[in-house]
């Protein structure tokens, strides 16, 4: 575990991950396309040990919560403000304290996804924004579900309904890994068929872990990814793509 530091954090090894650098560049874009505040308060749900902390941290002050100990040790001992808590039961911050609320690839882990949104709802200020990230089809499940403890795949509809009956405006509602999807969707598909199963490090199966590995990629392949990763990028600051592995949701509380 790395020392405590009081220097700011500006890259993580999962940042040059296609996959990491991709949701990422995405996930800004959209924010900064639908007026996310640059001075504000920001709650990470779910927050893992911190992995998207510094690059949430352009839209204000950033805290976060996660369930899970061991990823809360290792934000801790970056020097980010995490606390251990259940999201699903009450993070613990008072009514109205954030500007921003993130739920980024968390949604698909709990039982009860509608107790999480109202929890985000009841923290969140009056024309603050939420933004959620999560996967796509359920036909797409795979060992990578089972290895990141997903209990869930969620459909554009889905999605929508759950945010909206949690008292949510739905403002941008798209789909993600697009440029990738003719060719990550049938390679799915053929693992599930033949039974292949990567086997990486996760805190599902070892106490020893604090999070997933990264599928391990070559690094030409993980520069031409990143490549396309940055084009879709700029493709969802204008657009919503028709069809992808994943779902980001941008909303606003009325």
């Amino acid at each position: 575990m790395p020392p405590m530091t009081n220097a700011p954090i500006t890259e993580l090894l999962e940042d040059r991950h296609w996959w990491f650098a991709t949701r990422t560049w995405s996930l800004l874009n959209l924010l900064d396309a639908n007026s996310a505040r640059r001075d504000g308060d920001v709650l990470d749900i779910g927050c893992g040990a911190g992995n998207m902390i510094h690059h949430l941290s352009r839209y204000g002050r950033v805290k976060g919560v996660d369930v899970d100990a061991r990823p809360v040790a290792m934000a801790q001992a970056r020097g980010y403000d995490v606390r251990q808590g259940d999201p699903v039961r009450g993070t613990g911050f008072p009514d109205s304290s954030f500007d921003l609320v993130t739920i980024l690839d968390v949604i698909e882990h709990v039982d009860d996804d509608a107790a999480l949104l109202r929890e985000a709802y009841r923290v969140m200020r009056p024309g603050a924004t939420l933004t959620i990230s999560t996967p796509a089809f359920q036909w797409l499940w795979s060992y990578n579900d089972v290895l990141n403890g997903h209990l869930r795949r969620y459909t554009p509809g889905k999605l929508r309904e759950r945010v909206e009956r949690a008292g949510f405006r739905v403002k941008r509602l798209t789909f993600g890994f697009f440029l990738v999807f003719p060719m990550s969707a049938p390679l799915i598909l053929l693992r599930n068929k033949i039974g292949q199963k990567k086997e990486l490090r996760s805190h599902i199966v070892s106490q020893d872990e604090y999070q997933v590995e990264m599928e391990p990629v070559s690094p030409w392949l993980n520069t031409l990814l990143r490549g396309a990763g940055r084009i879709e990028a700029a493709l969802v600051k204008r657009i919503d793509l028709p069809i992808g592995t994943s779902l980001m949701c941008v909303a606003e509380k009325e």
